[in-house]
Formats: structure tokens, sequence, C-alpha cells
């Protein structure tokens, strides 16, 4: 074997070996694709501490053996994967090592076209830490060699190579490394800090849970100190849990996402958060929502759950079914009105429940539209992960635009009834909700068939002017009754 003065003379650079997850892609590959395997089938997960008494290779073995990786979609470090590519042309021996499973490393490297050969778990080796180390070694020798990694693992390696290559390393990690080892080169590349998990809980979406707001409205308790504070906590038990279903929910349609043209820029899905912490941090805000709840009510607290377990099964397969996922999708808008009602311990109301029926399965049908928009300007025919194909779009709009207009409908039903001469002074004013309701469900039909409906119906009438005018108009015209 030459030694490193011998390689110098001939011009040869040695081998430089790279880690995998981390590394060459931003992500942990074990935990997408766990999480993948949970999203065929769930109760996998009770397989798991079987799998893991045999080790951690045959827990390997067993999950990639279910899953096939889809090497095309996984979150490369574009600036590091150039950098491997120009090693490779120059002539450079590009070694995969890597502790994720054989299966999966090979898909990556037969892929890339790049890597000379692979190192990786196998059934019976779980390739980490010092085995790792030691499967380098006898490769390409003591210091004969490069390696490119990002984690506190691979302060085991980096003393024994050559030169360091850090990618996207912990400042930790970045310390200690070059106190070991020379760092040739370091590559930073995504989003540091805080902000992928402020993207990843989207609270622009929490404007939904506005709607656990309502029935403080309609039954006329606003100035109710006790229902006011209870309906606080309501929103924010729900905007918790929400957030930690919007995590859960990426965790399950990476691959999905991945390959859609606007959602594969949301920070797991991109790599800008690890999976692994995307899961902790679902369960804690999961763990904060109950606790608030329970504040609340212990009716409110069922029906929180009861909202959870929905999203749960809608997460793992019913969104997967056509139509299904659409009406659970306007379920789901309804229950955070049941659960407002709940809140301040008042009366359900059927001529709510009648409208909130059809008015959210319009919005849920908005929001199918729009996407089909966006699958439709993307030059393809369906989408993925749903069973809904761009020729569905004409008969979506009737459907949708017909539960619009029957929400408007039970609206008017309702200002004709007993109830409300007895909750307004001056009813004749809600007459006027009518028009208004028709103005907005047109004009939110009319942006989606435009194709100017890129956000949740809801928080796009949060934002849209033409829109916010009109919420403001109804509510002076309730005001007015009242």
């Amino acid at each position: 074997m030459m030694d490193e003065k011998s390689r110098a003379n001939v011009g040869v650079p040695p081998p430089l070996v790279v880690d995998l997850d981390g590394t060459l892609i931003k992500s942990d590959l074990l935990v997408e694709v766990f999480f993948t395997l949970l999203r065929v089938n769930f109760f996998y997960v009770f397989l798991t501490p079987f799998w893991l008494m045999k080790g951690k290779a045959h827990f390997k073995e067993q999950i990639f053996s279910r899953i096939t990786v889809a090497p095309q979609l996984l979150p490369y470090h574009g600036s590091f994967l150039t950098f491997l590519k120009q090693q490779a042309q120059s002539g450079r021996k590009l070694i995969l090592a890597t502790a994720c499973n054989e299966r999966a490393a090979r898909r990556v490297a037969e892929h890339l076209g790049i890597f000379h050969s692979v190192l990786a778990s196998t059934r019976s080796v779980n390739l980490s830490g010092r085995r790792k180390l030691k499967a380098i070694v006898e490769a390409c020798g003591e210091s004969q060699f490069d390696y490119a990694g990002n984690a506190q693992v691979d302060l085991q390696i980096w003393p024994h190579a050559r030169n360091a290559i850090l990618v996207n390393p912990s400042p930790g990690v970045e310390k200690a490394a070059r106190k070991q080892a020379r760092v040739e080169a370091v590559f930073l590349e995504g989003q540091q800090g805080i902000s992928p998990y402020l993207k990843a809980i989207r609270p622009h979406q929490w404007l939904k849970n506005v709607l656990i707001f309502v029935p403080l409205l309609t039954a006329h308790t606003w100035l109710d100190a006790a229902a006011v504070s209870r309906s606080i906590l309501a929103f924010a038990a729900f905007c918790l849990c929400a957030s930690s279903v919007y995590l859960l929910n990426d965790l399950l349609d990476l691959s999905s996402d991945r390959a859609h043209p606007r959602k594969r820029h949301r920070p797991l899905a991109s790599g800008d958060l690890q999976p692994l912490h995307g899961a902790l941090a679902s369960v804690v805000l999961l763990v904060a929502g109950v606790f608030v709840a329970t504040l609340v009510s212990p009716l409110f607290t069922l029906i929180a759950a009861g909202y959870l377990s929905i999203t749960l099964a809608y997460s793992l397969q019913l969104k997967c079914y056509v139509m299904m996922d659409t009406i659970i999708l306007a379920g789901l808008y309804t229950v955070r009105v049941i659960a407002g009602v709940a809140a301040i311990e008042a009366v359900q109301s059927f001529w709510l429940l009648a409208f909130s029926m059809f008015i959210f399965l319009s919005l849920a049908l908005v929001k199918r539209c729009a996407e089909l928009n966006t699958v439709l300007n993307a030059g393809c025919s369906a989408t993925t992960g749903r069973d809904y194909r761009v020729s569905d779009l004409e008969i979506l709009r009737s459907m949708g635009t017909a539960s619009g207009y029957l929400s408007v409908m039970v609206l008017a039903l309702y200002i004709n009834s007993e109830e409300v001469k007895a909750l307004y002074s001056n009813p004749q004013y809600l007459w006027l909700l009518c028009p208004l309701m028709l103005y907005l469900v047109s004009r939110i039909w009319l942006k989606t068939g435009r194709g100017e409906m890129h956000d949740d119906p809801l928080i796009f009438a949060m934002k849209d002017r033409g829109s916010l005018y009109v919420i403001a108009g109804m509510i002076l015209v309730t005001m007015l009754a009242v």
C-alpha cells in the first residue's frame, strides 16, 4: 500500500470517504423510512421493540426490506454534492461509508454514479462508530483517506483521517473536529437555529383555530370573562395540537411532499429540519396541547382527543381516498366549532352545525381544487399521495360552489327561525349577511378558478383585502342586529 508521500509524488489524492446521513443528504434516512413504514401500516410500530431486541442491524434490515428508498427525491447537500462530482470527475476515488442499511446505501450510490464502493450496515453488522472506523481503515489504510462527516460520532474517525471535511456541523462538533484533525473544508447549507422549527409548526395555520371563538359570538357571551378565558385556552390547546399534527403529517408525507412543487420546500421535506427533531417537537407540542386542554373542561378535552384521533387516521390512511379526505377535512373544521361550544359550556346549535357542514365542505373542496391547479400548471395529470386527477377539477368545482351556496341557504333559513327573534333585537339586519356570504363564497371560488388560491382558504380570507372587507361588514351587521 502506498504511503501519503508516495501518493503526493504521483499526484493521486487519497480516497474521500463520505458519510450519508446528515452529510451527503441533509436528513436521517433511517428515521425517514421508519415513518414511511408507519404510513404504509401503522401497526408495524408494535413490532419495533421486537426488532430492536435483536440489535440495530436487524432493526434496520427489517425496515429497509419493507420500504424502497427513492434516491432521486432525497434532500442532498447541493454544494457538497457538486464538490463530490468534481472530485469524481478528476479521478479521485470516492467511498460511501454509512451506518445506514446497505440496501438503501447502494441505491443512493447507484443513483449518483460517483462512488467507487459502498461500506454500510448489513443484516448482521451495524456499521457505526468503531466498526465503521475499522472498515474504513481496512479499505484505505491508517491516515490514507479524507473523511467527510457532520456528527458527534464522526469524531471517532477524523483523528485517523488525513483531512476532515465538515458538512453542516454543529458549533460543538466543528470545534472538537478542529482540535483532533486538519479541517480541509466546511460546507454550510440550509436554514439554521429555530427558524426551521417555526416554519414547520406553521403558526399561520393557527388562524383556522379562530373558529373556536365563533360560538362565543353566536351565543352572545363575548362579555363573559370566564367564557372568554376558556375560549382563549381552547384556542391555545388546538394550536399546540394542530402544530403537533402538522409535524407528524409532514414526517409521514416526506416522499409525496418532495414530489410537490411547493411542499418540497417545507423544512422536513427539504432537510432543513431533521426528522428525529421534528418527531420530538411533535411529541412536546402534543403533551403541551393536551395539558392546556385539561384546563378548559373534561368535555373539551374529550373533543380535542377526538380531533387528534381523526387527524391521525386522516394522516395515516384516510387522506388517500378520494372525497373521503375532503369530507374529513370539512369535519375537522366543524370540530373546532363544536370544541368552541364545549369550551364555553353552551348548547350545540343545529343551525350552526348545518351551516358549518356546508361551508367547510366548500372550503375543503377549494383546497383540493387549488392543489389540482398547481398539479396542472406543473404539467402533471394527478396528485401524489391522493387519488385526485386533473380531470376531476370540473366536478369538484361544481360540488364546491353548490356546497357554498347551500350554506347561504341554511343561513337564510336560520334568519327566518324563531331562535333569531329571541336572540336579536333587530333581526331584519341579519338578511344583509346573505348577499355578503354569497359574495364571499363566489369570490373565493373565482380566485380558485383563476389559480390565485395558494393558501388554505381560511388563511386566504384572512389575507385577502376584499374578503376582509366582507368579514368586517358581516361583523358590523351582526352587531347592529344585536
